[in-house]
Formats: structure tokens, C-alpha cells, sequence
């Protein structure tokens, strides 16, 4: 910090932000269907009164039951430009509560960390970027345009909350979002894309003994692996390492025979059923890739007329690509470079995030936030707290710039 006032904020920010990822992470927002204790409603009624205790005009809008989404706008009253903020209030899976070294739902502080599922990914964040607007509020600093708080359900499954956001219209006229992530704070100006594809191979029943009385779908399911993983090899050499995101993957994740019924162990199945994760760069086209996955298909047939196979698209996420020339991405790079000192580092984000919606409406993103990348998911999931602050800080400073800007 520059001056003592700076200082004075940074600390009073400090302290909110650690009680507010505390009183977060102490909330299980863990989506487990039919589960009235597993869901994201108490954390967003949280939030949502929190937000209103402010002054943050705040509405409450339920995407499926027990699954509301909750936005927060702060309209200076002066025309300018609109910057948005996004934060999911859902965790995944705390997993088995006894690896942990501490609960995962008390946020137990110990050596300058918070240890909790969420405190990483990414309450910690959701945090910080309230803290930062409530930093403006309390200081009543002066800028123009408005401030659109996206604090959405479902971000680690379908991605509901921001699909049901940006259909209730609350992201058209954005100029730019922040997508709250631990990133280590780097500038994470591109994502890989994600397609999850099921694989359905179909063939006969039979007694194992008798193998050719029947069709047996797992050979098929095999051959098509095998290509696969041709082909994924073949990506990587055409496109070789991004520099942001480094390689496009085809990974077979589940494999299923029978799909229906028990297994057993002298039975031919009737059906074989695979699921992907392909994750693309940008260089990548998803309907060219498509083609080409169904040209290996359609050679397969010609090789094997038994071999009979149907793809679903469970869900398409493009990549993404921010130009570092972009004022959202200027107005980040140069708050990480005035808070902390040090010049910043551009990345890019491994998975999908919300944010990918956000670019397909044609928002400018940027992904950024407190938090080791490698950490979400774990057991004992931690927060540097100090890096909360900074982050807060961070993403003060970010709003000022980007809303303040000379066009």
C-alpha cells in the first residue's frame, strides 16, 4: 500500500474478508438432489441478506428448487460502462470427512490458512469480490456505471445459475466480467473448452462360452479407444502446447458394460456405454473435431458391420479467449501490478468456468483470484489468508480502473 489511508483500508478489508469466507465455508453448499440439507439455498440466503445489510439492492431468483441464484447491483447513477463480478455459492463434495486433518466446515484457521471445502474454491473469492465492492461503498468512492454482483448455483455441475442468469437478461449490456477463481492470482485470459459426449455401443447377449452366438460391444468399444486416443495424439501434434492452456485431451472417463442389469462374469453384454472429457484450445474447432471422431466411427462400420454405435453431446463449452489489449484485462493487470508490486502473470484457466457462458454472450472475461490452481477439489482444501486480502484489494482496485477508464 501506497499511503497510510490505503493501509487503513487494506486491514479493515482484511478482517472482513477472513469473517466473510468464515461465516461462508460454515455453510454446506454441497448440491445433492433430494437432499434438503444439500443444496445452495442457505448459503445464497446468506449472501443475499448480506448483501441487502450494505446496501446492495439485491434480488433472489430460483433456478430449480432449492437452488437460487442471487444478484447484487450497485448503479452509480452516472451512465458508463458495466462491470460484472462472478461467484458461485456451490462446493463439490467434501468426500470422506475422516481424511481430513480438520472438519471441513469450520474453516479452522492454523498457520496464517482457513482450511475448508469452499475456502479455496471458491468462497474464498465470492469473499473477496463483495469485499471489494462494500470497500467502495464504505469509502464512497466516485465512479460511473454500474457494478452487477453474479453470484450463481451450479457452477461444478450443468452450470444452471449462469445460463438461467444470462436468460433473465441480467448480463446483456456488460462490458466486461470478472470471473472470481483461484488462480494465484494470475491473469487468466484463456479456458479451455470442454465437450462431455456419451458413447453408447451396442451388440447381443450371450453366454460367454458361446461367444459367437453373440456380439460382444466391448471389442468395438475397445477398437474406438484405441483410435481415440490416435486422434488426441494427433490434435497434439497438429496444434502443439498452448501457451496459455497447454494440451487438447480426449479422455475416456466411464466405461460401462452392461449398462442395465447386473454384471457378470460368463455373460456377454448387450451394450457398452463410455463417457468423454475432451477439453480443447482455442485453435481447436468442436464441429471439426466432431467430424472427425464420426469419421472414425464411420470407418469402424465399414471395417465391422456389428459394430453399431450412437453419440449423445451432453454439453458443449467452447474455449475461450480474452485479448490482453481488453479493458477488463488492462484494468486487472494493472491492479495486480499497483496492490502487489510485482508484475503480473498471464494464464489460462485448465477447466470451464462459468465464465464461458459469459463469452459466449459476447462478454469479455478474465479469470482471476486467490487460491493455489492445483488445490480445488482436494481433501484439506486451504486459503492463504493473506492472499485474500490482496485479492480484495485486487479487485477494488480493478473496478475503479475499469469503470473509470477514459474511453
Amino acid at each position: 500500500m501506497n499511503t497510510s489511508v490505503e493501509n487503513e483500508t487494506y486491514m479493515r478489508d482484511r478482517e472482513a474478508v477472513i469473517n466473510l469466507t468464515k461465516e461462508l465455508v460454515c455453510i454446506p453448499s454441497v448440491y445433492r438432489e433430494n437432499d434438503p440439507n444439500g443444496n445452495e439455498t442457505k448459503v445464497a440466503m446468506y449472501v443475499a441478506q448480506y448483501l441487502r445489510d450494505i446496501g446492495i439492492k439485491t434480488h433472489v431468483e430460483e433456478v430449480a428448487p432449492g437452488r437460487p441464484n442471487v444478484i447484487g447491483i450497485i448503479d452509480s447513477g452516472k451512465p458508463g460502462k458495466t462491470l460484472l463480478f462472478e461467484g458461485h455459492t456451490d462446493v463439490v463434495t467434501e468426500g470422506d470427512r475422516d481424511a481430513w486433518e480438520f472438519d471441513p466446515f469450520s474453516a479452522h484457521v492454523a498457520n496464517d490458512r482457513m482450511y475448508g471445502r469452499g475456502t479455496n474454491d471458491t468462497k474464498g473469492n465470492l469473499a473477496c469480490m463483495i469485499t471489494a465492492v462494500h470497500s467502495l461503498l464504505r469509502d464512497e468512492e466516485e465512479f460511473s456505471g454500474k457494478i452487477i454482483l453474479c453470484i450463481p448455483v451450479d457452477e461444478e455441475g450443468m452450470m444452471l445459475g449462469v445460463k438461467h442468469f444470462i436468460k433473465q437478461g441480467w448480463a446483456d449490456g456488460v462490458d466486461g466480467a470478472i470471473i472470481c477463481e483461484p488462480e494465484e492470482n494470475n491473469v487468466c485470459i484463456a479456458q479451455r473448452g470442454a465437450m462431455r459426449v456419451r458413447v453408447d455401443v451396442f451388440g447381443k447377449m450371450a453366454h460367454g462360452a458361446i461367444s459367437w452366438s453373440g456380439i460382444n460391444p466391448n471389442w468395438r468399444m475397445a477398437r474406438l479407444i484405441v483410435e481415440l486416443e490416435k486422434l488426441e495424439k494427433s490434435e497434439q501434434t497438429r496444434l502443439g502446447e498452448d501457451p496459455y492452456l497447454k494440451w487438447p485431451s480426449i479422455t475416456p472417463s466411464i466405461i460401462q458394460a452392461p449398462v442395465k442389469g447386473d454384471a457378470q462374469i460368463n455373460v456377454i453384454p448387450d451394450q457398452c456405454m463410455m463417457t468423454l472429457d475432451i477439453r480443447t484450445v482455442p485453435a481447436q474447432d468442436h464441429a471439426e473435431l466432431l467430424g472427425k471422431i464420426q469419421t472414425i466411427i464411420n470407418r469402424l462400420k465399414e471395417e465391422d458391420p456389428d459394430f453399431k454405435v450412437e453419440l449423445t453431446i451432453l454439453d458443449n463449452r467452447p474455449s475461450t479467449l480474452t485479448s490482453k489489449e481488453d479493458p477488463v484485462v488492462t484494468a486487472i493487470y494493472d491492479a495486480v501490478q499497483s496492490i502487489t508490486g510485482k508484475k503480473p502473470i498471464y494464464n489460462g484457466v485448465p477447466g470451464a468456468t462459468d465464465g464461458t457462458f459469459l463469452h459466449m454472450h459476447g462478454i469479455p472475461i478474465v479469470t482471476i483470484g486467490a487460491g493455489d490452481r492445483d488445490i480445488p477439489h482436494q481433501i484439506n482444501e486451504y486459503i492463504d489468508i493473506e492472499e485474500l486480502a490482496v485479492t480484495s484489494a485486487i479487485y477494488r482496485e480493478a473496478a475503479l480502473r475499469f469503470l473509470n477508464a477514459k474511453e
